[in-house]
């Protein structure tokens, strides 16, 4: 009985409509690349220190002895008290020239005229607008943290919901939604409003990248897709991430810069007429024709003559039957193995997920131009793409891995160790420990896949994958550890990246392994090897799944 790749085969592997479908889903990305991480610009922290009323009369001596020095290598004003201004006023009046005082023993107070700041770099950010600064300081963090919370949502639903309304609507629904909420965003009167709607954004965002990444999966042939979720889809993420910087060099006010980068995103809706529907899909919900005339439409941008019957009766009903119901979660717990197999891949997946943001959001707070720094992030996930594509064809998984998550943490580690002087050196660090991560991170989907049996896989990638998301949403507080000690971001997330290079070892090998069908046929971890009693529950377990597929 021949399979959906089966039926298809005489379309070929890489004729003008895949080349078409190749470019265009990936294309589709590329508003990803910047959107996501636009709330490095957006959220920035300009310099800032007190605001002193102008109806004080101070001398430009006096203004300047207000705000308190911070004890240190380099001179710097607090940025979140100043000398009791009553007091300032009073001394003013008696000694015209301040440095004939001792202001240091004078009473400090916060700033209760809000905060002067700095419009070198930004004309405005959202830390700017809403002083998001010394007690406040903690919403910067959160901001950025309810933004990744609204992906952890949009990546529990999107599934779901395109399942059951296709995947082209998705796509572009999802497209049109992160478009509206990127315009509605510019109005936000309040820090709240921003936050709502940020939120909302996340949910957008990230269910166009997973719709984007199953249609492309289903309408391209077998042997493209390793290649279309690494090189294709990643690579124009990361060029859209390069494209970041390069348009925030130019547009320095926050809502100008979400407006400029949404305005750049509708030049994808006409995608609409280009990208159809999948036929899988269609052939899972019933509705043939509409299947049919789609692949009959891909053989002629081909200049392929379709055979005048695509699919038998028996043929069809073989394919419908294929679309797994999705099983219990439960499914994942029922065996030791299993449960190994998932909570590791969810530590992974975790603290992969806390490197790559916590790095990449750490930008403002590297030495150097920040605008060259964001660039530089962006142009190092392009080789990363490349290797793990090479990898992932010719190298085992696990040791692959392993290597790889150990020496991006070794790396950060050696921060510490470098002097202040080599600022430049230093950065260097940064940029070969976030290659090792985005590395990781875009072999993941493909190892942890390939652990699951097939009923099992969808639900145990999607459950694995969803504990990223919590990495995400951490990766903000781990970057705000940087405020009390410079390198300890570093020093948190690469003690995390090496702990997980250990922790893959235990996960079983599946480089040139077919993909398991049932719990029966994966690979056992060495020492979670089942009893009698654990290998009874495997086989009820396959029995359960079956019947489950039945119904």
């Amino acid at each position: 009985m021949r399979d959906y790749d089966e039926v298809t085969a005489f379309l070929g592997e890489w004729g003008p409509f895949q080349k078409m479908i190749f470019f265009l889903l990936s294309a589709s990305i590329f508003p990803n690349g910047f959107c996501g991480l636009s709330i490095v610009f957006v959220g920035d922290v300009p310099e800032h220190r007190c605001s002193i009323p102008g109806n004080l009369n101070l001398s430009q001596a006096w203004m300047n002895t207000t705000i308190p020095l911070v004890p240190g290598t380099q001179v710097q004003y607090s940025q979140c008290s100043r000398y009791r201004l009553d007091v300032i006023r009073n001394l003013s009046e008696m000694f015209p020239d301040p440095d004939l005082l001792n202001v240091s023993g004078i009473e400090e107070e916060p700033c209760l005229d809000g905060w002067d700041y700095s419009r070198d770099q930004y004309t405005s950010t959202i830390v700017s607008e809403w002083d998001l600064v010394c007690d406040d300081k903690w919403k910067e963090p959160l901001t950025t943290s309810l933004y990744f919370f609204g992906v952890l949502i949009g990546s529990g639903g999107s599934g779901v919901i395109s399942d059951r309304f296709g995947r082209k609507i998705v796509l572009f629904g999802t497209m049109g939604i992160q478009i509206l909420f990127n315009l509605l965003i510019t109005l936000s009167s309040s820090w709240e409003i921003f936050c709502l709607i940020n939120f909302l954004r996340g949910m957008g965002e990230i269910s166009n990248y997973v719709t984007a990444f199953v249609l492309g999966s289903e309408l391209l042939q077998k042997s493209l897709r390793v290649t279309y979720s690494t090189l294709g889809i990643g690579s124009f993420y990361a060029v859209g991430y390069m494209m970041l910087p390069f348009v925030a060099y130019f547009v320095r006010g926050w809502r100008m810069l979400i407006l400029t980068l949404t305005l750049i995103s509708l030049l994808y809706i006409p995608l609409w007429w280009f990208i159809p529907e999948s036929p899988r899909w269609l052939l899972s919900k019933g509705r043939v024709k509409e299947a049919e005339s789609i692949i009959r439409f891909m053989a002629k941008k081909n200049g392929i003559t379709p055979p005048a019957e695509l699919f038998t009766n028996d043929e069809l009903e073989h394919i419908q039957n294929k679309h797994l119901k999705s099983v219990p979660v439960t499914q994942l717990i029922k065996s030791r193995n299993i449960l190994v197999i998932t909570v590791i891949s969810m530590l992974i997946w975790m603290i992969v997920a806390i490197g790559y943001y916590g790095l990449s959001l750490n930008v403002p707070n590297l030495h150097g131009n920040d605008y060259l720094n964001c660039f530089l992030f962006g142009a190092i996930e392009i080789p990363s793409y490349i290797s793990s594509w090479l990898l992932l064809r010719n190298c085992p998984r696990r040791l692959s891995h392993a290597g790889i998550l150990a020496l991006s943490g070794c790396v950060l580690l050696f921060m510490n160790l470098i002097p202040s002087n080599l600022s430049i050196f230093s950065t260097v660090l940064v940029l070969i420990g976030k290659l090792g991560n985005a590395w990781a991170y875009s072999m993941l989907y493909v190892y942890i896949s390939e652990l699951y049996p097939t009923p099992l896989r969808n639900t145990g990638v999607g459950v694995t994958s969803m504990a990223s998301r919590t990495g995400s949403i951490i990766s903000p507080y781990i970057v705000l550890l940087g405020s009390y000690q410079e390198n300890l971001p570093f020093i948190v997330m690469g003690v995390l990246m090496v702990f997980s290079g250990i922790v893959v070892l235990f996960l079983p090998e599946t480089f040139n392994m077919p993909l398991p069908d049932t719990i029966d046929q994966m690979q056992i971890i060495k020492w979670c090897k089942s009893s009698h009693s654990d290998s009874t529950q495997t086989r009820e377990n396959n029995v359960v799944i079956l019947k489950e597929e039945m119904l």
